[in-house]
C-alpha cells in the first residue's frame, strides 16, 4: 500500500510540533508499529535515529551523514542540497527524515510525487533547538519513550553548557572561517549554527553586521580582532592550514592569526546541533579557556 505524500514542515516549540505531527497520515506504518525503510538527509537527523535505537530501519544515507563511523556502510544518495530523484529512488525509501534545506527543489518534487513521505526537522542552533529536533525524529518515528531517554540526556548535557558559558566573564571573540574564496573569507555571522556553537561554548561572534554566512572584507576582519579562528577540519583543495591563516592579509594582522591561534573542528560535530553538541560546546570551551573555564 502506498503511503500519503507528506511534505511537513515543523515549528519550533512543543505545542508546534503537536499539532504538525499530529497532521502525519495514518499510514501502515502508524498502525501497526511496523519499521520503514529510512533514508535521513543530514548529519545531525542521521545521528538521532541511530542515538534512538533505529539504525536497523536506515537503508541509505546523504554523503554529510559519516556518524557513527556505522552508518559509512550505508549506500550514499549524495550531498543533501544536490539530490537527484534516481539516486534517492533507488534506495526505495518510505519515509524521509530531512534537515532543512535539502534539494534541489525539483527532485523533493518528484519524491512527494513517488509517493515519499518526506519530514523536515526542525532547524534552530540553540540548546532548545537541538531538543526540539530530537522530539521530532522521536515523533516521526513512533518512539516516544527512546525520545523521551534521549532528550533527558541530551538536556543534561546541554544545561551543564549552559552554565559553564554564563559563567565565564571575560569572553573570548571567536571567528568562525568557512572558506576562503579567492582570498575572501566566508564567515559565520548572526544567527547562524557558527554562532550559536561559539555562544554555547561561552565566546562571541566576531564576525556581526549580517546573517548568515558570508564574505566579510579584508578591513571587517581585521576589525572584527577575532582571539581564535574556528573552521572546519577538511582536507584537498578546502583545507586551510595555520600557514594560510596568518599569511592571509586580513587574518594574519588579527590577535589569532599572530598568535597562531586556530582550532578545527570536525563539521558536523560542530555544527550539526544533534545529540553531540554538548560534547562539541565543551570542546570549544575547553580550547577557549582551559578545561577549569
Amino acid at each position: 500500500m502506498k503511503l500519503t505524500v507528506t511534505s511537513l514542515h515543523l515549528g519550533l516549540g512543543a505545542g508546534l510540533l503537536a499539532v504538525g505531527l499530529l497532521a502525519l497520515p495514518l499510514t501502515p506504518r502508524a498502525q501497526s508499529g511496523d519499521q520503514v525503510r529510512l533514508l535521513t538527509l543530514g548529519g545531525s537527523v542521521t545521528e538521532i535515529v541511530v542515538a534512538l535505537g533505529a539504525e536497523n530501519q536506515l537503508v541509505a544515507r546523504d554523503s554529510t551523514s559519516t556518524y557513527p563511523p556505522s552508518v559509512m556502510d550505508l549506500p550514499d544518495v549524495g550531498y543533501v542540497r544536490a539530490l537527484s530523484p534516481e539516486g534517492v529512488l533507488s534506495v526505495a525509501p518510505e519515509l524521509i527524515l530531512s534537515e532543512r534545506g535539502a534539494g534541489p527543489a525539483e527532485t523533493i518534487a518528484v519524491l512527494e510525487a513517488a509517493g515519499v513521505e518526506f519530514v523536515t526537522m526542525p532547524d534552530d542552533p540553540t540548546p532548545q533547538g537541538v531538543l526540539n529536533k530530537i522530539d521530532a525524529v522521536a515523533m516521526a518515528l513512533r518512539l516516544p519513550d527512546a525520545g523521551a531517554a534521549l532528550r533527558q540526556d541530551v538536556a543534561a548535557g546541554l544545561a551543564a553548557a549552559t552554565a559553564r558559558a554564563t559563567a565565564v566573564t571575560d569572553r573570548q571573540r571567536v571567528l568562525f572561517v568557512l572558506s576562503l574564496q579567492s582570498g575572501r573569507v566566508m564567515a559565520g555571522g548572526e544567527g547562524s549554527s557558527a554562532e550559536g556553537i561559539i555562544e554555547l561554548a561561552g565566546g562571541v561572534n566576531a564576525a556581526t553586521g549580517f546573517d548568515g554566512y558570508k564574505q566579510m572584507t579584508d578591513e571587517a576582519v581585521i576589525a572584527a580582532a577575532p582571539d581564535l579562528i574556528l573552521m572546519m577540519d577538511r582536507e584537498g583543495d578546502l583545507a586551510i592550514s595555520t600557514e594560510d591563516v596568518q599569511a592571509h592579509p586580513a587574518l594574519g594582522l588579527t590577535p589569532a592569526g599572530q598568535n597562531g591561534n586556530v582550532l578545527r573542528m570536525n563539521g558536523v560535530l560542530l555544527l550539526g546541533f544533534g545529540p553531540r553538541t554538548p560534547a562539541a560546546a565543551t570542546a570549544l570551551h575547553a580550547a577557549l579557556y582551559g578545561t577549569g573555564g
